[in-house]
């Protein structure tokens, strides 16, 4: 029973990542989803969520319009495709789901 993420990187200002992060172990269509990053030296914030089937989605307002977060059920997988991207973008991003957490992946904006 895992989460795994994936996808992260360094990137200029104004570019773009696609973060995946890949469920194993239990019915990953069974249960909200969520992308949530920590900031050097801040606390872990929510960044967008996505209800089971994918039919609602939310944001916070510092990335509304600029990233979107889907699923694929089918391939028990989650994605926040993150575009204009902002030094103040960067940091830990980690998945959630089902009270369980992926290890993270760093994403880094900076020219």
């Amino acid at each position: 029973v895992q989460l795994v993420e994936s996808g992260g990187g360094l990137v200029q200002p104004g570019g773009s990542l696609k973060l995946s992060c890949a469920a194993s172990g239990f019915s990953f269509n069974s249960f909200t989803a969520n992308w949530h990053r920590q900031p050097p030296g801040k606390d872990r914030e929510l960044v967008a969520t996505i209800t089971d089937f994918g039919r609602s989605t939310a944001y916070a307002d510092s990335v509304e319009g600029r990233f979107t977060i889907t699923r694929d059920n089918a391939k028990n997988t989650v994605y926040l495709q993150m575009n204009s991207l902002k030094p103040d973008d960067t940091a830990v991003y980690y998945c959630n789901a089902r009270g369980l957490w992926g290890q993270g992946t760093q994403v880094t904006v900076s020219s």
